[in-house]
């Protein structure tokens, strides 16, 4: 008998009357949410505009969704395409199934194409957005929870989660939460990417960079724990060889990036100035005030000695008339 474990909802979706609320779908609205409100406060702190951040992301989660979407149903086709199985249900997002790989790259094309229309520099937008995307995935993983999928081995720990549906090949039983181990760890990202931006100043996309290259650590031991039918290449699943090739592409992109353009961008929206800017911009004109407010006082004086001499001269001009006449 388990006397502690994580138990699963009945069921995944509520009706509001005839209108289906889906329990996966609200979890990625909150989580795109969050990244919006976040990434808009670093947009701003960076000396871009408030907006700019929800403009651009009209673009991007659209095309994420798509990409994350696409990279399931390609990954996984005999879901959706083999025998006994409706191509139809490929398109149903809401019952779960976006890969996240094919969601940041489709993603960040339409983010591109935003960034691009606006005369902002991508690599600047991806650093502000960075630890938002970690807390939405956070987030959109407890979709997973809904449908009672994305979980690990059998397991007797008192943090199982006890799946309790028998559809799509489930044998009910207690399991490791792989969906609650890869929430935590998306947060821990979150906070790793906000301090060491804050510490080391991080641009050019190297805060982005870091996001991607921690979360794929923590992706390839999630993904070695878990259960789901998947692709195999040398024994490792294809999500393990696709977080390492991605983590290496990220620890290159940061060593190069680093040694190319270090520091952090001076502008990062047309017009607008960064906080270090606006900061000198004022300390010269406290300045400029300082040095004319001197100026102003020293004026008066020169003016009273320049009057005394010339009231001396004309008494010494009626003093020399005098003893002439």
């Amino acid at each position: 008998m388990e006397l502690a474990y994580i138990p699963s909802p009945s069921r995944g979706v509520l009706y509001l009357g005839p209108i289906p609320l889906r329990g996966y779908a609200f979890c990625i609205i909150i989580g795109v949410f969050v990244a919006i409100w976040l990434g808009n406060k670093r947009w701003i702190a960076r000396g871009g505009r408030t907006g700019t951040v929800a403009d651009i992301a009209v673009w991007a989660v659209p095309f994420g969704l798509v990409g994350g979407r696409l990279y399931h149903v390609i990954t996984d086709y005999e879901l959706y395409f083999s025998e006994g199985r409706d191509w139809v249900d490929a398109f149903k997002v809401w019952e779960g199934g976006l890969g996240i790989w094919g969601a940041i790259a489709l993603g960040a094309l339409g983010a591109w194409i935003g960034a691009r229309r606006r005369g902002i520099p991508m690599p600047a937008y991806a650093d502000a957005v960075a630890p938002g995307i970690a807390f939405a995935q956070a987030i959109g993983r407890w979709g997973n929870w809904f449908n009672q999928e994305l979980y690990g081995r059998e397991t007797h720990l008192p943090w199982a989660v006890h799946i309790t549906s028998a559809a799509d090949g489930r044998v009910p039983g207690y399991y490791h939460p792989t969906f609650l181990y890869e929430s935590l760890w998306c947060v821990g990202v979150g906070f790793l990417v906000i301090w060491a931006d804050r510490r080391f100043k991080l641009g050019h996309g190297r805060a982005f960079a870091l996001y991607v290259a921690a979360y794929c650590v923590g992706r390839f031991w999630i993904e070695y724990m878990r259960v789901d039918e998947a692709h195999h290449i040398l024994g490792l699943r294809l999500n393990n060889w696709t977080a390492l090739l991605v983590l290496l592409l990220a620890v290159v992109y940061i060593w190069v990036s680093a040694k190319k353009r270090p520091g952090r961008e001076t502008e990062v929206e047309p017009g607008v100035t960064t906080p270090g800017e606006e900061a000198g911009a004022a300390a010269d004109g406290k300045a400029g005030a300082k040095e004319d407010a001197e100026a102003r006082e020293d004026a008066p004086a020169e003016t009273s000695e320049a009057t005394d001499a010339k009231d001396g001269a004309d008494a010494k001009d009626e003093a020399e008339s005098a003893r002439k006449g």
